[in-house]
């Protein structure tokens, strides 16, 4: 193969090899409002993001699905840390698109009736940009592993995306405890 030939190439299989898309919700853009049904403590509610942002900021985690093994240890870790939580003065709440009826047991079980679980509808996956793709690109109907981190200027002050659960956690409590000691 000659030179010529090879630099086409490589720009072709670098537009078929699929990369990891990045939230479309970089730092510091606005984070869309929405409300949705959600669950605490076995019980159904309503959760607002407007409401939620007049209290302080909110940890806005987004998980494929209810009762799967990395879903359940990254809901038993921020469970875990709740207080940390609440002493930065952030909200926590875990989206899927799991049904009402699934987020209710799931606040139980895995959120250990600490903090809300709510239903990811289809326009908050989008306007979050958090749809879970296969390799070709097609849709799976299940979100990624993707939390935010949203200051009540309604700014989004992280964004972390990794299937892994381990990471979630420490890093949105590093965000939140740095807001807290900002407004100081």
């Amino acid at each position: 193969m000659n030179k010529l030939m090879i630099a086409p190439i490589a720009l072709v299989a670098a537009l078929l090899v699929p990369a990891a898309a990045p939230a479309d919700l970089p730092q510091g853009a606005a984070a869309p409002d929405f409300t949705t049904a959600s669950a605490l403590a076995g019980k159904e509610k309503s959760f607002s993001l407007k409401a939620a942002l007049r209290k302080g900021p909110v940890v806005l985690y987004f998980y494929p699905k209810s009762f799967t093994d990395g879903c359940t240890i990254e809901a038993h870790a921020f469970a875990e840390a709740t207080k940390d939580f609440k002493a930065a003065g952030a909200t926590v709440i875990g989206l899927s698109a799991d049904t009402i009826d699934r987020q209710k047991k799931f606040s139980r079980e895995g959120c250990r009736d600490k903090f809300s679980v709510g239903v990811a509808t289809p326009e908050i996956m989008s306007g979050y940009d958090v749809h879970l793709k296969k390799a070709d690109g097609s849709a799976t109907g299940l979100t990624s592993r993707t939390s935010y981190v949203i200051g009540r200027d309604h700014r989004v002050k992280l964004v972390f995306t990794d299937m892994n659960p381990n990471d979630h956690v420490r890093k949105t409590l590093e965000v939140v405890r740095a807001l807290k000691a900002a407004r100081r």
